[in-house]
């Protein structure tokens, strides 16, 4: 008996299928990225007890052919690319050819199809331990449908660690929700022990895809989101960002797309962060449904099992063009696109945007008193001056008039959003009047706004000025970053 041996084919698969399928949401994915690069105009969900029991999609794509089903559950076997050309440039969501057969070695698996112009249709399962395919006839219209059951039923050690059915279908939602998102042109279905729980049309026009967004992401978002369409350099980004003021408490409200694929990427995650620093409290997330298309031959899908990450060849080009496009989108705001408070969270008040108009006016104080005008060169934003109103407000801290009173009716036109100062509470609050009545502002923090504020617009001028430490201050840093210092002295020296 030799000490090597080649594995037999179940075994093999049920080995590929603990990279692929982790729980039924994962089945869920797989099937319905193959319904997708089939051009199904139309793909119905069906679930039974979260999945674990049945696991259905149905399309009414392209269909498979009878003499390619016996390779349709075979490792390797895919329709999507021909050679290494293919694999530099992949156009579709599947490629590996190794989802149905890994699938197929832990449940109960029958794949049933049809081509345009046959009268009947066809299906195909799997048996014994080599899986060995078995066809037979079935009726069928065009299209397939992969019909799961019984998800682990002969790998109890695997079933042991899914979870209850509540949380199993929680995942397996929040898989159809993204990739529902995926793709407005195809209707989407799903229904859970025979309940439907989303039924979304084509969404043919933005008015259907804003109304899909709003039923999967929430109501909410769609009343505090801007859309996003910007192009250039042959890479588009579009979409719809949430203002600041629609902040999370977590990043449970975040789809980023690459060419159609929903992605996790730490390029991509930096760059919407750091367009949003200067908006958002620590701790606080973002809400995003964006959508970035580009050369494929740009990005490389094929760096992780699932799919879930890519690695870009021009990591800084994307990284620079969806920063720099996404803190233009949130400076360019304009008074009545900034909606009302909304509820975020469960008991989470959010409190509504400040106009942007403000951002170029100030809280007026009686003769005398100082007055502020926000910096409004490239150093200052809208984004930058969300909290402004502290800012405002610090300034005219030390000094209140006797007798502040609000101009005549005639003369309101030309009163400062925040209005006049009228008192000082606990030498921490500045409270104003303005038309539409009581302005409450932070001294403190709005000083330090302030000081923020001076030093990026120096920082933009080229005046930052640095004193040498009597002291130095020892820090530890990585060797790499000890080597980017010495690299690149210029730049700790400005």
């Amino acid at each position: 008996m030799t000490k090597i041996q080649l594995l037999d084919s179940r075994l093999a698969n049920q080995i590929a299928a603990g990279e692929v399928v982790e729980r039924p949401a994962s089945v869920l994915k797989e099937l319905l990225e193959n319904a997708l690069d089939a051009g199904s105009e139309s793909i119905s969900v069906d679930v039974e007890q979260g999945g674990v029991k049945l696991v259905r999609v149905r399309d009414n794509g392209s269909g498979i052919d009878r003499d390619d089903l016996p390779l349709a559950l075979s490792r390797h076997a895919t329709s999507k690319i021909r050679g290494l050309d293919d694999l530099e440039a992949i156009g579709t969501l599947g490629f590996r050819g190794e989802a149905l057969a890994a699938i197929s070695s832990v449940s109960r698996l029958t794949l049933a199809s049809n081509v345009e112009g046959e009268a009947e249709g066809w299906q195909v399962q799997v048996e014994g331990r080599d899986m060995a395919p078995t066809v037979t006839p079935a009726g069928h219209p065009r299209g397939t449908t992969v019909t799961m059951r019984d998800l682990f039923f002969n790998t109890p050690a695997r079933r042991r660690f899914l979870r209850t059915e509540k949380t199993e279908f929680n995942h397996l939602e929040e898989v159809f929700r993204r990739i529902a998102l995926s793709e407005f042109n195809t209707a989407f279905r799903l229904t859970h022990n025979q309940k439907v729980i989303h039924q979304l049309p084509a969404g043919l026009d933005d008015t259907l895809r804003a109304a899909r967004v709003a039923k999967l992401c929430g109501k909410g978002f769609m009343e505090q989101a801007i859309p996003v369409d910007v192009e250039r350099d042959g890479i588009r980004l579009h979409g719809w960002m949430g203002l600041p003021t629609f902040s999370r408490s977590q990043a449970d409200l975040q789809y980023f797309y690459v060419n159609g694929r929903v992605i996790r990427d730490k390029v991509v995650s930096h760059a919407v962060r750091q367009a949003y620093a200067d908006v958002l409290y620590h701790g606080r997330h973002p809400a995003y449904v964006l959508f970035l298309e580009l050369d494929p031959a740009q990005v490389d899908v094929n760096v992780h099992p699932t799919k879930h990450e890519v690695r870009f060849r021009e990591q800084r080009m994307v990284h620079g063009f969806l920063y720099s496009s996404l803190h233009r989108a949130i400076a360019e705001v304009r008074p009545g696109q900034s909606p009302a408070a909304t509820m975020v969270d469960e008991g989470e008040a959010v409190m509504p945007a400040m106009e942007p108009s403000q951002a170029s006016m100030s809280l007026s104080a009686p003769a005398g008193r100082p007055s502020y005008s926000p910096p409004t060169g490239k150093g200052f934003s809208y984004g930058q001056g969300l909290r402004q109103a502290d800012a405002y407000g610090a300034l005219v801290r030390p000094q209140v008039a006797e007798n502040p009173v609000m101009p005549p009716a005639s003369d309101q036109e030309t009163v400062p959003p925040l209005g006049y100062a009228v008192a000082q509470l606990h030498g921490i609050f500045i409270l104003a009047e303005n038309q539409q009545g009581l302005v409450v502002v932070d001294m403190h923090a709005a000083h330090e706004r302030i000081t923020y504020e001076r030093l990026k617009q120096s920082w933009s001028e080229d005046k930052v000025r640095s004193q040498p430490l009597l002291v130095p201050v020892s820090l530890a840093v990585s060797s790499r970053e000890a080597d980017f210092a010495e690299q690149q002295p210029e730049v700790f020296s400005r």
